[in-house]
């Protein structure tokens, strides 16, 4: 018997059998369902990491000096923990030494953010992101203004009162307007806007229009950072490779300024896009092992399903293997006949499962818009191989036994 003979009966099978090979595919079908689902949603959070996430929060050739960084820790004790606490913080002093320690190519930004309310006689009070920062703040994170101009670096020397903010900001606050040279009040200090951001979207539900930008010599210094310390100092890179570079004499000159010996560990941290990227990489192990462990035990119980029905199926044929046998068929044509059977279940209930996986992933990522769907091409490989080892295991044990009946006494059979 050719292979494809052997699908042919299979086939014919299934299609005289509905609902019995229905229930034979339906453990595998749940099993590949949640495999493909959770692999997809992973795949979509890595790819939100990687080209959003990084890229919107850190921008591209970036670092972050800063007291510590939640990027890229992973668990920590809280022993650790405490230590991170001790840290001295930073203040403008260290700022200025790595920038004198950089060369004058480098960009360079102080940051300094909180959550503060918001005021304009035209929408109601509401929380902003606030950001004191420099003028180089908006070349080193590719802001495009959709209106108005970024603040100048003689504004920021000055500290203007002048703001520039994100579009949500700009549509709860002057809807219908145009906000550019109008007034907004921040924790009861008068701003004028000078220019607003285009959309940036948002972040695993975080929105990154909510922001609203001033020099950090401006009063918004005292909002963000009140003992007059500042979150961090962010620095740009013309290359990858100056990057590097550009981070280990900052390195140097923080170590230099805290008296760190050549044994004692940095009391300082850099945050990076790839310290997420590692971050979330740890995460992703962790995310897939947990989630194939139910495909797992979906998988085992419809090998068991599989093998069990396939064995009703050989007690149910005995007479047809008898003729078949009678009229030549060997061994081996029988065997093929039901381990192409049970895979072909099994593949059928594979194909069935990858395509509601990704439905089901596709569901998830609509009514969740932060849970990312992404379909990679292996996982689908490797549940069609999946779907038919099950088969072929669980099928072996029921095709050998069918090969071996003896065909007088399976004539006799009713």
């Amino acid at each position: 018997m050719s292979f494809l003979e052997a699908v042919r009966l299979a086939f014919q099978q299934i299609r005289v059998q509905k609902l019995k090979s229905f229930f034979t595919t339906l453990g595998v079908l749940i099993g590949v369902t949640f495999l493909i689902a959770v692999v997809s949603i992973v795949q979509g959070m890595q790819n939100y990491v990687e080209n959003d996430f990084a890229g919107k929060l850190f921008g591209g050739n970036t670092f972050v000096v800063k007291r510590f960084s939640f990027a890229g820790q992973g668990n920590v004790t809280e022993a650790q923990w405490r230590a991170m606490q001790r840290r001295p913080r930073l203040y403008p002093a260290d700022v200025q030494l790595i920038r004198e320690a950089l060369p004058p190519a480098a960009q360079s930004a102080v940051e300094s953010g909180d959550f503060v309310y918001a005021v304009t006689p035209y929408g109601r009070r509401r929380q902003v992101q606030a950001v004191a920062t420099d003028a180089d703040y908006f070349r080193i994170k590719d802001y495009e203004l959709a209106a108005g101009r970024a603040f100048t670096e003689q504004e920021a020397r000055l500290g203007a009162p002048v703001v520039v903010i994100g579009d949500e900001v700009a549509q709860n606050f002057f809807p219908a307007l145009d906000p550019v040279g109008r007034e907004i009040r921040i924790a009861g200090v008068p701003y004028t806007v000078v220019g607003v951001i285009t959309k940036q979207g948002s972040v695993f539900g975080f929105s990154l229009d909510r922001v609203a930008i001033a020099p950090f010599t401006s009063p918004m210094r005292r909002v963000t950072n009140p003992r007059g310390d500042v979150d961090g100092l962010i620095v740009k890179a013309q290359t990858p490779e100056l990057l590097a570079e550009y981070q280990e004499l900052a390195r140097e000159a923080m170590r230099s300024r805290r008296h760190l010996g050549p044994g004692e560990p940095d009391n300082f941290a850099f945050e990076t896009s790839e310290s997420a990227l590692a971050f979330f990489a740890e995460l992703k192990g962790k995310l897939l092992a947990f989630g194939t462990a139910l495909p797992a035990i979906g998988l085992i119980v419809g090998s068991m399903v599989i093998m069990n029905i396939m064995l009703v199926a050989v007690a149910e044929r005995t007479r047809e293997i008898g003729v078949r046998k009678a009229l030549g068929a060997r061994r081996r044509d029988i065997m093929r006949q039901f381990l192409v059977e049970a895979a072909t279940l099994s593949l059928l209930g594979a194909a069935m499962g990858i395509a509601i996986g990704i439905g089901g992933a596709k569901l998830i990522s609509m009514a969740f818009p932060f849970l990312p769907a992404g379909v990679a091409p292996w996982s689908i490989g490797v549940a069609l191989v999946m779907g038919a080892g099950v088969g072929i295991l669980a099928g072996a044990y029921p095709a050998s036994r069918a090969s071996r009946l003896d065909p007088i006494t399976a004539l006799r059979a009713d």
